[in-house]
């Protein structure tokens, strides 16, 4: 057997998580991402392949966050004519965010052309549109977690919760040839035991390789315990000052999840009563995707939606789609609670309410997840003074709040764990999903516990044997 795997994007950085599978002349790519960055280098870093689309025999995606599924319609614009794998929740958000994040490029660059005009620029195109992302939809097969199907004639794969979002899955892919068998478990990204919504990780046994992500691979979570208080803290004192609380959230799960902790602290009178928006058509229909997929959520979860306890604040929040509606939010100087997306704060609807507030000290930005690097959020994370919006520059007065007590990615002692966990007789753990620092503090701590942990470069092809 023929085997290897080139490590094609989101290795030594965060975002962009794509790689190619080949065994004996059979092509298979595992996540097509995004990568998520300043817009000079998120055109130039999308459009290289480290594969020709038109001879890839098939895709198999983990789960739906645009920085493992946003290249899909790419691809197809290029050629790839294949299948593409996921779960059933995956399939059904892969409607929605596949959709908006071609709208959300094109309604960018429609502004953001409106400034090149003045300043005598050419216009930019899209990277691709949302008739290519339709295409890309027909492409999808969905399949439930834990049966076992053939993807081409020498590879079989099987979906097991990765309980990061709704649907994720750790694929496990078998490589077969008449006197050899390598198994493959692909944990990018791995949540965390015991967060809201979701069930815990499942765990891989008997496994040759292991890819996993480092996203926190050198840090520690605060307790998920301690995020409910330290938001209601934080709400408060913006209140108390007269502010707004802006929340940059990806609408995929952390929407939801923030959500549910805020229906939890009006409900036990932690917060002082104040309007709360989610301003995100997306999130909107995500949150009813959370409620069809409902067998996929966790026990507490379920038992609430049975019970109509209303988890998700349907009847307490208001839910935004119209544009018109989120331009008067910017006009509107009282308290308020605005979650926006996107989370890394690079496109949507949530650039607008930085541009119109961020120069407000009375105000908040809540920072929920993880920022990569070289994106706004990061430089708001960073607290630089100034940050351009639209390519206007804007002074960065308002509080900054970071919040890492929600992230639904493992840190390193959970990534660690997880690992253990496995009782593999690993042959070698490739560690992807994380900027530098992160994975050498990972691969270290992995190497400390006796594995054989190795961090690859970009485009690197690895032998598997």
């Amino acid at each position: 057997m023929n085997a290897t795997i080139t490590f094609c994007g989101g290795t030594r950085t965060v975002t962009g998580s794509t790689h190619l599978l080949e065994v004996d002349g059979e092509k298979v790519v595992i996540d097509c991402g995004l990568f998520q960055g300043h817009r000079e280098e998120y055109y130039k870093v999308n459009s290289q392949f480290c594969f020709n689309p038109s001879l890839v025999d098939c895709v198999v995606v983990s789960h739906s966050h645009i920085d493992h599924c946003g290249n899909l319609p790419n691809i197809v614009r290029n050629g790839f004519r294949g299948k593409i794998f996921v779960t059933k929740p995956t399939k059904d958000l892969l409607k929605l965010m596949l959709l908006d994040s071609a709208k959300i490029q094109e309604e960018d660059l429609k502004f953001v052309n409106k400034i090149n005009a003045r300043r005598g620029l050419p216009p930019r195109q899209p990277l691709y549109t949302i008739d290519d992302a339709r295409k890309s939809l027909k492409r999808i097969r969905a399949v439930g977690y834990r049966k076992k199907f053939n993807l081409t004639p020498r590879i079989q794969c099987a979906f097991f919760d990765a309980g990061h979002i709704l649907g994720s899955s750790i694929p496990l892919l078998e490589l077969h040839s008449e006197d050899k068998k390598i198994r493959i478990a692909y944990a990018v990204d791995l949540g965390r035991k015991g967060i809201p919504l979701l069930e815990d990780p499942d765990i891989l046994t008997d496994i040759d390789y292991l890819i996993i992500e480092s996203t926190y691979g050198g840090r520690l979570h605060e307790p998920i315990a301690d995020a409910k208080v330290q938001l209601a803290m934080t709400i408060n004192r913006t209140i108390e000052r007269g502010g707004k609380v802006i929340i940059p959230a990806f609408a995929l799960e952390r929407t939801q999840e923030v959500v549910y902790y805020l229906g939890r602290l009006i409900k036990e009178k932690m917060i002082k009563p104040v309007p709360i928006y989610v301003d995100s058509p997306l999130a909107c229909d995500i949150t009813e995707v959370f409620l069809e997929n409902s067998e996929s959520l966790d026990e507490e979860t379920k038992s609430l939606i049975k019970r109509k306890a209303d988890p998700f604040g349907l009847n307490s929040i208001h839910y935004i789609r119209n544009s018109e509606e989120s331009k008067k939010l910017n006009a509107d100087k009282h308290p308020m609670i605005l979650i926006s997306t996107s989370g890394m704060c690079e496109a949507g609807r949530v650039l607008h309410h930085l541009r119109n507030n961020i120069e407000d000290a009375r105000n908040t930005i809540l920072v929920v997840g993880y920022m990569a690097r070289n994106t706004l959020g990061k430089r708001i994370v960073e607290r630089h003074k100034r940050v351009n919006i639209f390519g206007e520059s804007f002074e960065l007065k308002a509080e900054v709040a970071v919040l890492n007590a929600f992230s639904a990615h493992a840190d390193k002692n959970e990534l660690v764990e997880y690992v253990v966990n496995t009782k593999a007789q690993l042959k070698k753990i490739f560690i992807v999903h994380g900027d530098m620092d992160q994975s050498e503090a990972l691969a270290l701590n992995l190497r400390n516990n006796g594995f054989k942990a190795y961090i690859p470069k970009k485009f690197e092809t690895v032998v598997l044997e």
